[in-house]
């Protein structure tokens, strides 16, 4: 969780809600004061659904559901709980972090978890 001079090295990842069939993983690298910074934004934003902090070799040091949860069904909380650490659009996140590409980046969550759509036929309007 720290390093050797007891600085934070984070990746911080937050699952946000666009829409109702659309959340996005937006992430962030940040190091000592600013990874806290990071973990204290993904946490208190409104939109936020569940957020982790991960360390630099991708293990998980914490996280729990945000301030959006009451957006969706705590089955879907439940299921990007469970899911968050191998969903592959987490994971692309992550490697960018990781390697340093970016400081932040962010992608639509490519997720079989999403509700399911319901459509009205044209004669029952």
């Amino acid at each position: 969780m720290f390093g050797l001079f007891g600085s934070k090295d984070w990746n911080v990842i937050a699952i946000i809600f666009e829409r109702k069939d659309l959340y996005r993983v937006n992430g962030q690298r940040g190091k000592g004061g600013a990874a806290v910074k990071c973990r204290d934004g993904a946490k208190t934003m409104s939109r936020t659904l569940f957020w982790a902090v991960y360390d630099q070799k991708r293990a998980f040091i914490e996280g729990e559901m945000g301030p959006g949860a009451h957006l969706v069904t705590p089955q879907i909380l439940q299921r990007l709980k469970r899911e968050i650490n191998t969903n592959m659009t987490v994971q692309q996140v992550l490697g960018m972090l990781e390697k340093g590409e970016t400081a932040m980046a962010a992608k639509p969550l490519a997720w079989t978890g999403y509700p399911k759509v319901e459509h009205v036929a044209e004669d029952e309007v």
